[in-house]
Parts: C-alpha cells; structure tokens; sequence
C-alpha cells in the first residue's frame, strides 16, 4: 500500500515537473533602447507569442545590445545560441547577399511605397532566401529613412559632406555609396557608435528620427540633415532549427506575433517622424529639412550605375515603380 502511494507521489511530482518544462522560454534582443520603435517591436512580439500559445512559449526581451550588436545577434541566431533576434538590415547581406539591393540609396518614394514592397511579392520572396542560411525570417518591419546627424556643419549639397567621418553600418551598400558622396566612412557596430561621436572619432552617423531620439544623438551632434537617403527595414529572425521544431499551429502563432509586431513598430516610427524634428530642435539641433535630394542623387549616378551591374537594372526598376 505504501509502496503503491509513494508511486502515486512520485507519478504526480514528475507530472507537476512535467506541465512547468512544458513551457520553453526563448531570447529575442535590440541593440537600441526599450523606449524606441524596435522596443516596441518585441515587446510586442513577445506579449503576442506568448497569448497565441496560451503561455507555452515566453519570450525574453534584450535592449541597448545587452546580447551584443546587430551582427553578433544575428550571428548567434543562425548558430543557434540564441532563438530570435530583431534587426535592421544593415548586416543582413553579409548573410543573405539576395536583402542588398533594399539598400540602395533614393530606391524608395515614401514609407508607404516601402511598406507595399515589402509586404508584397517582392518583400515575400526576400523572406524564403533567409532559409538556407539557418534562419526563418518571420516579419518585415521597420526602422525607417535614414538621416545625417554631424558635429561639424550643416549639410544641404552632397559637397557638404566631403571629408566628414561618418560612422556607418557595417553595409557594403551603405559605404559605396556613402564613399560616392566624398564621405570617410567607418563601419561600426551601434552599442560603439555614442561613445565614438562624443570622443569625435567620428563626426557624425545617419539613421532615421527614431534612432536618433531613442539613442539621444542630441547630446553628441548639433546638425541634423533630412535627407531620407536610404530606407531602413527591420526584420524578425528564428533560428530556422527552433522554428522547424514548433507544431503547425505554433508555427503560424509566431507568424502572426511578428505581423502584429510589425504593425506597432510602423506605428510607432511615424509618431516618431511627426514629433521628431520639433523634438530635436527643442533639445538643439539644427534641422535642415529643405535638403537638395535632386543633387544628391545625381551625385550618386555612378554608384548607381555600378549597383545596376550588380543588381540587375529591372530588378530595381521592379522595386523603384511598385504600385
């Protein structure tokens, strides 16, 4: 009787054990502030996973690089020490080359033209060519159209810009272009880019409105130029391991979080758009919003002629006129 008792005890001990490892915690991280676009994000994300799968998966949420940058995230997604990581897609062509051509500089009229590539055919398809290199990328999102910031000089003219250091993503798009334009560029992970502004081992950097605020770019650099030079996506990456490893229905519950994610993040980069320069200003930079993007562009026509060779010119005309 006792012996068949002490079986119950134990039957229940391991069953109580049992229904608490039921529920898997995985990690997704940022490299900016958890008050910024990409907070929201996953904080987004991560209250919806755990809702569609009624408490079965918890996601972890990391800010400010606390796992480390952009490309070391990423890196340790696709090893698998680490399940998620959300990201702009400044190092994403060093894993998948196919995501390059997004960073072409003025391929982009507006938000909505890129929101409509994105989350259409185009977009969609980008999406698989994450799959053979170890990841399931679940989402477009967004970071939004990049900006000059510096702490020498207004900048109008592309000529403005000749001989400033300018902190960049490490983007091999990014710093073609960027050298097109006379700019010293300096590739750099975000968690080091702050201190390099404030120590002047760069001048400047550029991102959208909602980087700059969120990593508060105001106390390190007086001028702000509204270029919109290059349209910033974000993405959610899984470990393609982990994702292959949920059922059907979770599959498709991770899914939808990072679509409901993504809907917060845009909303939250054009709030960020509409009150960024009065807020800028107000902490005293100086806003050059009426930016010659015509000279710019003609500036840029023999990178671009090069990033037609190596893109293919239909397949950016397919991007540029998207309706």
């Amino acid at each position: 009787m006792k012996i068949s008792k002490l079986l119950v005890g134990m039957a229940l001990g391991l069953g109580i054990i049992a229904s608490v490892s039921a529920q898997s915690t995985m990690r997704i991280s940022i490299s900016t502030a958890q008050n910024s676009h990409q907070g929201v994000a996953i904080d987004t994300f991560a209250r919806e996973v755990e809702k569609r799968t009624a408490g079965r998966y918890k996601i972890q949420t990391f800010y400010n690089g606390a796992l480390g940058g952009e490309r070391e995230s990423i890196e340790a997604v696709q090893l698998g020490t680490q399940e998620l990581a959300f990201s702009s897609t400044g190092p994403v062509p060093n894993f998948v080359p196919e995501t390059k051509i997004l960073d072409v500089p003025f391929l982009f009229r507006d938000k909505a033209h890129a929101r409509a590539v994105l989350d259409g055919p185009i977009g969609q398809d980008l999406l698989t060519k994450f799959d053979a290199k170890g990841f399931k990328a679940l989402a477009w999102a967004e970071n939004g159209f990049r900006h000059m910031t510096n702490s020498k000089r207004d900048v109008k003219l592309p000529e403005d810009l000749k001989g400033l250091k300018m902190r960049t993503m490490e983007n091999p798009v990014h710093i073609a272009a960027y050298k097109g334009l006379g700019i010293i560029t300096t590739p750099m992970a975000f968690p080091e880019v702050f201190t390099a502004l404030q120590q002047g081992t760069v001048d400047g950097q550029e991102n959208p409105l909602s980087v700059i605020m969120s990593a508060k770019f105001d106390q390190v650099q007086k001028h702000l130029s509204l270029t919109g030079h290059v349209y910033s996506p974000c993405i959610f990456l899984m470990n393609k391991a982990s994702f292959d490893k949920l059922s059907a229905a979770d599959k498709t519950a991770f899914i939808d979080a990072a679509k409901e994610a993504t809907k917060a993040n845009r909303a939250r980069v054009d709030q960020d758009d509409a009150n960024g320069v009065a807020d800028l200003r107000a902490k005293g930079m100086t806003v050059i919003e009426n930016v010659d993007k015509a000279r710019f562009v003609a500036t840029l026509a023999p990178v671009n002629a090069e990033f037609e060779k190596q893109f293919g010119k239909a397949n950016i005309d397919a991007i540029r006129n998207y309706k």
